[in-house]
């Protein structure tokens, strides 16, 4: 159940820049709050990892149930990059790194070349989510809908295939040349 959930949580996400471009003046927020943060508690309920994601989605759903600000509804994207910065900036510090815990699953013993590199891919990873927060808040802040809904909704997704596909790119040279 909790797979299920969070496959429903990931749709949600992907789907959310349209719903709120196609929804704006037909859903109300304190609508959109609700259905999210449905989704985000069940999640909570259901998953033992990343509570404290749960917490913050659930805050800022609580925030914009409340607020009814439709303008509130541009900061989720900006809320998502910031806690996945959190995520993989923390295992930098404290822990195994996130692209390591990842990497792990399939090859459970790297070697220390590895480990150097999972390492060095996390940091790629929080500087993405770095600065696809400022874009997304820049976006939030100045831009027409319909732009912040074209980065959000495609551009954004079309990084973040980009960076994995030069990763795998790179890691196979890397694997190669041990």
């Amino acid at each position: 159940m909790s797979r299920l959930i969070g496959a429903v949580l990931v749709l949600a996400g992907l789907l959310y820049p349209l719903a709120v471009h196609f929804g704006e003046g037909r859903i109300a927020p304190w609508q959109f709050g609700l259905l999210l943060g449905a989704l985000w508690l069940a999640r909570a309920v259901s998953s033992g990892g990343n509570r404290w994601l749960a917490v913050a989605a659930l805050l800022f759903c609580a925030v914009l149930a409340l607020a009814g600000d439709p303008q509130l509804l541009r900061w989720y994207p900006v809320l998502l990059s910031g806690a996945l910065l959190a995520l993989f900036g923390a295992s930098l510090i404290r822990g195994m790194p996130v692209a390591e815990r990842l990497a792990r699953l399939s090859e459970p013993e790297l070697p220390p070349r590895a480990v150097r590199y999972t390492r060095q891919v996390t940091w790629v990873w929080c500087l993405f989510f770095l600065l696809n927060g400022l874009v997304t808040a820049a976006l939030t802040l100045w831009a027409p809908l319909a732009w912040w809904t074209l980065y959000t909704g495609l551009i954004a997704y079309l990084l973040m295939g980009a960076l994995f596909a030069a990763e795998w790119l790179v890691r196979r040279r890397v694997r190669a040349a041990a």
